[in-house]
């Protein structure tokens, strides 16, 4: 069976290169995903946080077995995404909506986990909720080399008070060989409206414009990946016009970013539900030089959205949506109110 994947594996990519028969080329792959982990706190109550409005807090019992459970069930969906094509979990991914470095540590010690060998980067951001944004890697297979956070600095409309969010995190450093960039997101929710809360996604655009351009005035050949919870769909102007991301690989120019997942998008694929609809916030985006046809070093091959069966409720109100771990006040031994997302990439192996 794994003689057949492996065929099947070398097969498709050699017909998306347009490889003849006669070259027989090898090419190796790996996975780079995002995940919103749906409020990752641990049980214990911290006092310079407002962390008792997380769901786990709100439990009045078995707060520790509702941890451990979910801890194991984000190990779980880690450790299958990517898995049938590459044979491995994801060399890098990044995560959202964590509490700190301990649940992260949690969560990488899981014994589906634990032989991967993850590190971990992470910085404490001044988000009102206590949540931050994190990025795991396999040690063994991407090196860090210099890491970030960026302060997000936004004001109520109304009060002119600051808003204080989640910090976006900077990682560059060696995917094997290959430096290459990673900004991990988790932009401003729509909380009180889209179009009351859109120029705080708008200026969370615009910090992560300005971080891209600070990569590529340095080298224009910058291989970026921004990933992360966007709270807009490909679509909407915070994407669009402020990161001005294509959906036509072709018409990226050399400091592009191109979005492969606006054709998703606009297939009526998503990664999260509310009322019905869906909405593809979570998005992985990269930047030309990603897109060469020279696979001497690692390319982008294909986008995707991990929705797998077992994410998915299968009855009641929400049937169809994915299954969250946290619902009417409890824990529904669920996963994500988010569907994980991904791309690969790929390498020719001499």
């Amino acid at each position: 069976m794994e003689k057949l994947r492996l065929c099947v594996l070398t097969f498709l990519i050699c017909t998306f290169l347009n490889v003849s028969a006669q070259e027989k080329k090898t090419y190796k792959i790996h996975t780079i995903a995002f995940y919103n982990l749906e409020n990752l706190f641990d049980p214990l109550d911290d006092p310079t946080k407002f962390d008792e409005a997380s769901p786990i807090m709100e439990l009045n019992t078995n707060k520790e077995e509702a941890y451990k459970k979910k801890i194991k069930n984000m190990a779980r969906v880690i450790a299958d995404i990517g898995h049938d094509v590459t044979n491995n979990t994801p060399a890098i991914i990044g995560v959202s909506e964590v509490e700190n470095r301990e649940v992260l540590e949690d969560l990488v010690n899981d014994s589906l986990l634990i032989d991967k060998d993850y590190g971990i980067v992470h910085y404490h951001s001044p988000d009102a909720r206590g949540i931050d944004v994190a990025l795991l890697y396999q040690k063994k297979l991407f090196t860090p080399i210099s890491t970030s956070s960026h302060e997000l600095k936004i004001f109520d409309d109304l009060s002119r008070k600051r808003v204080y969010t989640r910090d976006q995190l900077l990682v560059s450093g060696n995917l094997e060989d290959d430096f290459i960039h990673l900004v991990v997101n988790h932009w401003p929710s729509r909380s009180g409206g889209e179009a009351r809360s859109r120029p705080k996604r708008v200026a969370a655009a615009k910090l992560t414009k300005r971080i891209v351009d600070s990569l590529q005035v340095i080298d224009p050949y910058a291989k970026v990946f921004i990933m992360g919870d966007l709270n807009d769909d490909p679509t909407n102007s915070s994407v669009k016009d402020e990161l001005k991301a294509q959906k036509n690989r072709k018409k990226v120019g050399l400091k592009g970013i191109y979005n492969p997942y606006e054709d998703l998008f606009k297939n009526g694929l998503g990664t999260t539900a509310y009322r019905d609809a869906w909405s593809l916030f979570d998005q992985i985006l990269i930047t030309k030089p990603l897109l060469e046809n020279d696979y001497s070093s690692f390319r982008f091959y294909k986008a995707g959205i991990f929705n797998e069966n077992y994410l998915i409720t299968k009855k009641g109100q929400y049937k169809g949506y994915p299954f969250r771990s946290w619902s009417n006040g409890g824990f529904s031994d669920g996963f994500s109110d988010h569907f994980p997302v991904y791309v690969y990439v790929i390498k020719e192996v001499n």
